[in-house]
């Protein structure tokens, strides 16, 4: 599979890899509430995640793109095409509910089973055997849906998901109900589907998990579009948020004493195990404080950011 792209245009460049899904100033109101205000963005291949707390329009804005709702302005687009009632895109898209909706009474299989007659596969065998596989439930398929723990509900609902082979997924909230060794098999299966060329969307609150997993970042806060991109460049852009670095030497007291006169240092906190530095310019700290270690003699044991990570960059602009 392969994403459309422009023609190079003779200067060397690398040709663009054209949006998977393209938001266009989209708004969605339910009455005097305002779900998603004035969203624009545009998603490619690769895996994206989207996140924000809960109420931030996450939801709404995935039915949004995936077709399922109308926008109240603006315009989303899925495969350069409309979203919205476009019948010509239903097969290559797959689309997991955050909120779980399946029978009971249907075996694992069945239910894929169905998903597949939805999409009007004929013969199913193949395309169900492979789905069911991929989420690691032979052993289980045979069995009614209400005896599957939350975990197992969530691998065989992306099982009906996938069942189609879609070229784009947008999955909401996927881990939901899942242990840590199905989290590592879902990150893996979704890493091979991204390399195939798939757009992935992946909304979900276990922030570590999209760390490890996404390509980029979308973060939604009120219905608006807070931030895009790698959340290390994302952190980055937080000017007013100094960064917090954890410094473990020989002699915390002697270090600490020549840190906090240092222009790029703002506070210094010392105690028996680490030193603690909040700094503007974390890029100087970094080339300063092995000279300053090596100036007074003081062996150096680690440098290392505390809040560099996405939950720090969540809590930063959730908390803006």
């Amino acid at each position: 599979m392969t994403a459309e792209s422009s023609h190079e245009t003779g200067t060397g460049e690398p040709p663009r890899v054209a949006a998977t899904i393209s938001v266009d100033h989209v708004s969605k109101w339910f009455g005097s509430v305002v779900a998603v205000n004035d969203v624009s963005l545009e998603i490619y291949p690769g895996i994206t995640g989207l996140l924000g707390p809960n109420g931030a329009g996450k939801t709404t804005l995935m039915h949004l793109m995936a077709g399922l709702a109308e926008p109240s302005r603006g315009r989303a687009e899925l495969l350069g095409e409309p979203a919205r009632g476009n019948v010509r895109l239903y097969g290559r898209l797959g689309v997991m509910a955050e909120h779980e909706s399946v029978y009971g009474f249907f075996t694992g299989k069945e239910f894929v089973e169905f998903s597949a007659r939805l999409h009007g596969l004929n013969p199913l065998d193949q395309a169900v055997d492979k789905a069911i596989a991929s989420v690691g439930l032979r052993d289980a398929q045979d069995r009614p849906l209400r005896t599957y723990s939350r975990g197992m509900r969530q691998r065989m609902r992306l099982a009906a998901t996938l069942v189609h082979d879609p070229e784009v997924l947008i999955l909401d909230e996927p881990l939901n109900g899942t242990d840590p060794r199905q989290r590592i098999e879902f990150e893996n299966q979704m890493r091979r589907l991204a390399a195939d060329g798939r757009t992935i969307l992946i909304s979900s609150h276990i922030l570590e998990e999209v760390e490890a997993l996404a390509d980029r970042i979308l973060l939604m806060v009120s219905g608006k579009l807070a931030a895009a991109g790698d959340f290390r460049a994302i952190r980055e852009k937080l000017d007013e948020r100094p960064y917090k670095v954890r410094i473990v030497t020989g002699d915390q007291r002697a270090m600490g004493a020549a840190l906090i006169r240092l222009d790029e240092v703002d506070s210094v906190a010392i105690d028996a195990d680490a030193i603690v530095v909040l700094s503007s310019n974390v890029r100087a700290l970094q080339r300063s404080v092995p000279r300053l270690a090596q100036q007074l003699g003081i062996r150096l044991l680690r440098v290392e950011p505390l809040d560099e990570s996405l939950e720090s960059v969540f809590s930063y602009v959730v908390g803006r």
